[in-house]
């Protein structure tokens, strides 16, 4: 599913210099149909109760949901979000939060990516949907 090319290292190389660095997003896996990373929860990334903010979610979900859409299409094509949706279920104060992107659809005008954000203990703290729209690589 994914480019045989494509690292861990890779991903993490190309983050350098993005909005991912600050908020110390890390991509941990890649695995047959699924792309995986860790954000940390704190002063970054919590809002102003002591909470993982809802938008560092979101961040961390439109990352790993658009990297794993991005290393799907063939050369000559790349990803643009078009919509995400996110429902916070769980409130996080402290430690690592994980995310895991997984297809739900693979066309070649859209993907659908659903992303789980787990806390430490495998809690759901986020569930999010990501619309792509595959469109040609200038």
């Amino acid at each position: 599913m994914f480019r045989p090319d494509v690292t861990v290292e890779t991903l993490n190389t190309l983050s350098r210099g993005t909005a991912m660095e600050p908020l110390g997003i890390v991509f941990t896996e890649i695995g047959p149909d699924y792309l995986r990373g860790t954000m940390p929860v704190d002063a970054r990334t919590r809002q102003p109760h002591g909470l993982l903010h809802g938008g560092a979610s979101v961040l961390l979900a439109e990352t790993l949901g658009s990297t794993a859409g991005g290393i799907c299409v063939p050369d000559g094509q790349r990803v643009v979000g078009i919509e995400i949706n996110a429902n916070h279920l769980r409130g996080v104060r402290e430690g690592i939060v994980s995310g895991t992107a997984r297809p739900l659809h693979l066309g070649r005008s859209t993907q659908v990516w659903e992303i789980r954000i787990e806390d430490g203990a495998g809690r759901l703290v986020c569930v999010s949907r990501l619309t792509l729209a595959v469109i040609a690589d200038p």
